[in-house]
């Protein structure tokens, strides 16, 4: 016997949810399943403890260029409207001032030219540069202890939404779990995937289950199922995990430092934890691991899988690791997470943040950090920065690096665009409706952009 659906959508994080509520809710598609190999919804990269908490507009990420921040812009104020409209107790995030820090003359007239001469006063309206003293009366700890002659600016917005990713996977499924077309089967591991003249069979540990359509949204184990399918095989991933450092209560809101434009790791930057604002988190760090998962040695031989130990990939990362920016950044990484000497050397990158920090008032946040899987072309040797879908005959698979949480509903708004193409005209999808219960909730600036 088999469970069949039209739509079967296996892995239960902020990607897989936010489709699951879209279809769900704004299309009519007869039967829906959520496959997660995890007992719970949201238990891996999408914990809250697992990532930065941060919802990226693009406005303060100086690794951005204007196209990509246009791009993040509409993504962000989708689940930025989506937490306005569901979240007026403010359980799933907060919202507070966010700035980029610019110290020394020449930060400061990279971030002047950011914001005058690149648009991104113009794109972003609530953005403006304020001076030491206003910085000052934001974040107090930013300025304390630093030369008074030294040149400071910031591109600071009241838009900085701290998120907690895994409570609002678990509000996506709750709302899609209203309507009677949706199963969610939890504790179910997907162990192999075979086409079907109908569509899709799903071997899993619950029993089979057939699906006319699918989509793979499963992080780093997106590619390892399509490269099983004979898709993406010129695709491998370079997984990143992040780490964190915790102190007591040293910034009210969220304060990055400027980040390289050739590196598709954040900036180390600080901000309060979404939760408990007497807690302020530092990072994240980026240390490359041989592993799909943080912490389970399972997911070694999932890796090697993706790899595949052929010449392509190791001259990829070869090329990839032999950068002049890139080698260093993760040597220096690789030392963050060593016992006692990491601490020592990860307390400049917070002193940057705020000055007076001292070695003993950080610690490594333990049982923090998630693993991000970038993805590497094997045929181009290098890195694809962003978000890797890749469209098969009727399925989707999404690997999606930082930051598909944030763009997480435009994702599933485009997928959802793909599924009804796969559907041949037999559902619809109700965009306008979508929007108006997302976007049509972000509080939009009135008022000019700042001079």
């Amino acid at each position: 016997m088999s469970d069949t659906y039209d739509l079967v959508i296996v892995g239960g994080g902020i990607s897989g949810a936010s489709l699951l509520y879209t279809t769900a809710k704004f299309t009519d598609i007869e039967s829906i399943a959520l496959i997660e190999k995890e007992p719970e919804i949201a238990a891996i990269n999408s914990h809250h403890t697992n990532n930065s908490q941060t919802l990226h507009f693009g406005d303060i990420e100086t690794n951005y260029t204007l196209e990509k921040a246009e791009e993040v812009k509409e993504g962000a104020e989708l689940l930025a409207g989506y937490l306005e409209n569901h979240d007026a107790d403010r359980e799933m995030h907060a919202k507070r001032s966010k700035m980029v820090l610019g110290v020394g003359d020449d930060e400061v007239a990279k971030l002047e030219q950011r914001y005058h001469d690149n648009g991104f006063g113009d794109l972003f309206p609530k953005l403006r540069p304020i001076g030491r003293d206003e910085i000052d009366e934001i974040e107090p700890k930013v300025v304390e202890g630093r030369d008074p002659d030294t040149e400071m600016l910031a591109l600071q917005t009241p838009d900085g939404y701290v998120v907690d990713y895994g409570k609002t996977t678990k509000s996506f499924v709750e709302q899609a779990r209203e309507e009677a077309t949706v199963d969610v089967k939890t504790g179910t591991e997907v162990t192999s995937v075979e086409p079907t003249p109908d569509g899709y069979t799903f071997e899993t540990s619950g029993g089979r289950v057939d699906s006319q359509v699918a989509v793979v949204a499963a992080g780093s184990h997106s590619l390892q199922m399509a490269k099983r399918l004979g898709y993406g095989q010129n695709k491998v991933l370079l997984p990143v995990a992040g780490s964190f450092f915790l102190a007591d209560d040293l910034l009210n809101g969220k304060v990055y430092t400027l980040q390289m434009k050739k590196l598709p790791f954040a900036a180390v930057h600080g901000d309060a934890d979404v939760h408990d604002p007497s807690v302020t988190r530092f990072g994240p760090t980026a240390k490359l691991v041989p592993a799909l998962e943080r912490g389970r040695l399972s997911t070694v031989s999932d890796f090697l899988d993706v790899f595949g130990l052929n010449a392509a990939s190791f001259l990829s990362y070869a090329n990839i690791l032999a950068d002049r920016i890139l080698l260093p950044y993760v040597l220096q990484n690789l030392v963050y997470d060593l016992p006692v000497v990491g601490t020592k050397q990860f307390l400049p990158e917070v002193q940057k943040v705020v000055p007076s920090v001292e070695l003993d008032d950080i610690e490594r946040a333990k049982g923090y950090g998630g693993v991000r899987p970038q993805i590497v072309d094997t045929e181009k040797r290098s890195l694809d920065m962003g978000e890797a879908k890749i469209v098969g005959k009727d399925i989707v698979f999404n690997i999606t690096p930082s930051p598909g949480a944030s763009t997480c509903l435009k994702n599933a708004m485009r997928d959802t665009h793909t599924l009804m193409d796969f559907f041949d005209g037999e559902y619809s999808f109700d965009e306008e409706a979508f929007r108006e219960e997302t976007i049509g909730n972000f509080p939009y600036a009135d008022a000019a952009p700042a001079e």
